[in-house]
C-alpha cells in the first residue's frame, strides 16, 4: 500500500467515524463498525469512542504507514436518515460500486442534508409525542391537550438551542422551568385541578434521557467502561437539570398564581394506551428523521416491543415482561437487518423508546426528593433498576439467538 492510497483510506475512515458519532451511534457499535470498514479497506485499526471524543489509530499491514488522530466531539443526536444513508454508502464502497473519492464526496453531501420533515412537521411531532406520552400515563383529555401545547414550547427551545450556545448549555433546566411556570398559569386561569407534575413531565419527555441511560448500560455490558460510565453520568446530570428546572418553575408558579389543588379526572379507556403507542411511534418518525421506506418497520417495532411486554405481563412480573419485550425487539431488529440490509438501530430505537423507563426515573427522583408521587408508583427505585437491567439483558440474549449481520 503506497502513501497516497493510505491517506485516502484514513481520511475516509476518520470522516465516516465522526459522522456516525454525530448521529448518536453507541461506542461499541461504532468501534466494531469502523473496524469492519478498515479491514475491508486493507488497513489495521484501533478505535476508542466516548460520548465526547473519538480516537483513531490506523496502520498498514507492515507498518509502512501509521496515523493517529484524536477529536473532541459533542454528544451526537439520533439521525436515522443520515445513519441509513451513510451505511449504504459504506456498503457501496466495500462492494466496489464507488471509489474512495466518490464516497468521500457523498459523505459531505449526506452530512449537509437537511431533515426530511422540516421544522413544521417536527414541531407537530413534538406536540404529538408529548400528548401521546400523557395518554400512555393515563392522563385526562385536558391534561393530554395541555401536554401537547407545552410540547410545542419545548420544540421552540430545542430549535433555539441549535442556534445559541448559551441556550444549549441550559436547555434542560430552562425548558422544564418554563413548562412548570406555564402549567401553573394554565391551572390558575384556564383549567383548575390539572395534574401539574404529570403535564410538566409529559411536555419535556423528549428531553428525559431514558434512552441514553439504556445505551450507557449497554456499553458497560459490552465492557466499554469509559464510554458507558460517561454516558450514564451525562444522562443523570441531564435528569437532575430537568427535575431542578421543573421544581423551581412549579415553586415560583405556586408563589405567583397560587397552589394548585389536583382534582383527579376520568382517564381514557384501556384501548387509548394502544392508540398512544401508535401516535408516539408516528411522532418519532419525524423526531428521529426516519427514512420513508423504514417508517412501517419503525412503527411495527414499537408495537412489537409494547405488545410483547404487555402480553408477557399477564403471565409474569413486570420486570421479566420487560426482558421478554426487549428480547423480542432485538430479534425483530436483527431480522430487519437481514431483510433490509440496514442497521438494526433504525428500528430498535423506536421500540426502545416505548420500553425505557426514563419517565419512571424522573418520577423516582421526584418521590425521593419530595416524598410524593404524582402517579401511582410503588417501589419505583427498585423497579427502574430492574427494568433497565432487563432491557440490556433482553437485547444481549437476542443477539445470541439471532446474531446481527451488521455492527451498527
Amino acid at each position: 500500500m503506497d502513501t497516497r492510497e493510505f491517506i485516502q483510506i484514513r481520511k475516509f475512515i476518520v470522516k465516516l467515524g465522526k459522522m456516525l458519532h454525530r448521529y448518536g451511534t453507541p461506542a461499541f457499535r461504532l468501534e466494531a463498525y469502523l473496524t469492519e470498514v478498515a479491514t475491508y479497506l486493507g488497513v489495521r485499526a484501533s478505535f476508542i469512542s466516548t460520548p465526547t471524543s473519538l480516537t483513531f489509530v490506523l496502520w498498514s499491514d507492515k507498518h509502512e504507514e501509521e496515523y493517529n488522530s484524536a477529536a473532541r466531539l459533542q454528544p451526537g443526536d439520533l439521525d436515522l436518515n443520515a445513519l441509513s444513508r451513510t451505511d449504504e454508502l459504506a456498503m457501496q464502497l466495500l462492494n466496489g460500486q464507488l471509489t474512495l473519492s466518490e464516497a468521500d464526496q457523498q459523505l459531505d453531501e449526506i452530512d449537509a442534508m437537511p431533515s426530511l420533515y422540516g421544522k413544521l412537521i417536527t414541531l407537530v411531532a413534538f406536540g404529538l409525542a408529548t400528548s401521546a406520552f400523557a395518554m400512555l400515563m393515563g392522563a385526562s383529555v385536558n391534561e393530554i391537550m395541555w401536554s401537547g401545547v407545552l410540547g410545542l414550547v419545548t420544540y421552540i427551545w430545542a430549535v433555539w438551542a441549535t442556534r445559541s450556545k448559551r441556550v444549549n448549555l441550559m436547555l434542560e433546566p430552562v425548558t422544564s422551568f418554563g413548562s412548570g411556570l406555564l402549567a401553573c398559569a394554565i391551572s390558575r386561569y384556564l383549567d383548575p385541578g390539572i395534574n401539574i407534575p404529570l403535564i410538566v413531565l409529559s411536555s419535556v419527555i423528549i428531553l428525559v434521557p431514558g434512552l441514553a441511560l439504556t445505551m450507557g448500560l449497554a456499553e458497560l455490558a459490552s465492557r466499554n467502561m469509559v464510554s458507558g460510565t460517561a454516558r450514564i453520568m451525562d444522562a443523570l446530570m441531564q435528569l437532575f437539570k430537568l427535575y431542578f428546572g421543573a421544581f423551581l418553575g412549579v415553586a415560583i408558579g405556586f408563589t405567583l398564581f397560587g397552589e394548585n389543588q389536583y382534582q383527579p379526572a376520568v382517564s381514557l379507556p384501556y384501548w387509548a394506551t394502544w392508540l398512544s403507542v401508535l401516535l408516539l411511534s408516528i411522532a418519532l418518525v419525524a423526531i428521529f428523521r426516519t427514512r420513508p421506506k423504514h417508517i412501517v418497520w419503525g412503527i411495527a417495532s414499537s408495537f412489537v416491543a409494547y405488545g410483547a411486554t404487555v402480553g408477557s405481563s399477564l403471565l409474569m412480573d413486570q420486570t421479566l415482561a420487560t426482558f421478554i419485550g426487549a428480547f423480542v425487539l432485538g430479534i425483530f431488529s436483527n431480522l430487519f437487518t437481514r431483510i433490509a440490509n440496514q442497521p438494526a438501530t433504525i428500528v430498535s430505537m423506536h421500540g426502545l423508546i416505548v420500553l425505557v423507563p426514563g419517565s419512571k426515573t424522573y418520577i423516582g427522583l421526584n418521590s425521593f426528593i419530595s416524598g410524593k408521587n404524582f402517579v401511582q408508583a410503588d417501589h419505583i427505585g427498585q423497579e427502574v433498576f430492574l427494568i433497565f437491567m432487563s432491557l440490556v439483558a433482553g437485547l444481549i440474549f437476542a443477539n445470541v439467538v439471532m446474531p446481527t449481520k451488521k455492527a451498527l
